[in-house]
Order: C-alpha cells, then structure tokens, then sequence
C-alpha cells in the first residue's frame, strides 16, 4: 500500500511575546502546534469544525478559530493565546469581571470567550449589548445562559479595562 510523503515547513512567530520556529507538518492545525507542541493548554479543543469558538485565539490582534487554521498560516504572525492575556500573573480587568458575574462554570469555552472579548475591548472600549453579543456569537457555552458573560464584558468596559 502506497502512502503519501508528509510535506514539512519550517515556520516563525511569536507566540505571546516568545519567538517561535518549529517544522510543522503542512496539515498540522494551529491548535494543534499551540496545544501539543508549546504546552499552552488553555487554548481548548471542543469541536474541531469551528462551531464553538473554544479555541479562539489573536493572529495579529484578530480572533481566528485556531482550528479552521493550518500552522504553516501563521508563519510570521504574532499569536496571543489566553496565557497571553496577562502575562505577569495577574488577572486582566476582563477576567476579574468574568468572576466577579460569575461568568463560568464549567469553564471550557472560557479561554474563547476572554479573547473574543478582549479583542472587542481593544476595538471598541465601551461596546453596547449588542455588539457584545455579536463579538460573542461565534461562541459557544452550554452552562451559563450567556447573561453573566455579557454582564461581565459590560463590568469590564465599565471599569476602563481593556483585555
């Protein structure tokens, strides 16, 4: 049985402020090279066909789905996870305001949630309910009813926070 040769490129990014190079295999999902090849795990997995929005991430400020896109796409890109979000530890203003609302509970679309948020505040800082929930749309959660992650992104445009 014939099989076919796997195509390899090199690549180069950065990846919440780090440089990356990595040969990836052609097909290899960006969730992928986040998740299993650099250990950031806060990026989630939930559907694989871009429905749920859990593996949202920033390609140069945009949120993308990273599993609708190949690794090799973000060769020269700056990538920011949800470990990107606050790099020194501490919790963003949006963050504070997702427990403050009580914005989650079982937790797994959170990463995706905070950077369809945070990149809503970076673009428009005092966003109305409605372009919430259009920032929000390409998300899904099956436990909170979506009122306290809406309620929490308006705590934090409030407060002045950005991401």
């Amino acid at each position: 049985m014939a099989t076919t040769p796997t195509t390899s490129r090199a690549i180069a990014l950065e990846i919440n402020g780090e440089a990356v190079e990595r040969e990836v295999p052609a097909s290899r999902l960006l969730v992928h090279l986040i998740r299993d090849d650099l250990d950031l795990t806060g990026t989630h997995i939930g559907c694989d066909t871009g429905n749920c929005g859990a593996c949202t991430v920033h390609v140069d400020g945009v949120p993308v789905k990273s599993c609708m896109m190949l690794a090799v796409q973000a060769d020269g890109t700056r990538v920011t996870t949800v470990e990107g979000l606050a790099p020194d530890g501490e919790l963003t203003p949006l963050q504070e305001a997702f427990s403050k609302a009580h914005a989650l509970q079982c937790g797994y679309c959170t990463p995706g949630m905070l950077m369809s948020a945070s990149a809503l505040l970076q673009s428009s800082p005092g966003p109305t309910e409605d372009e919430i929930k259009v920032a929000l749309q390409g998300n899904i959660c099956r436990c909170t009813g979506y009122w306290n992650i809406v309620e929490a992104v308006h705590e934090a445009a409030r407060g002045g926070g950005e991401a």
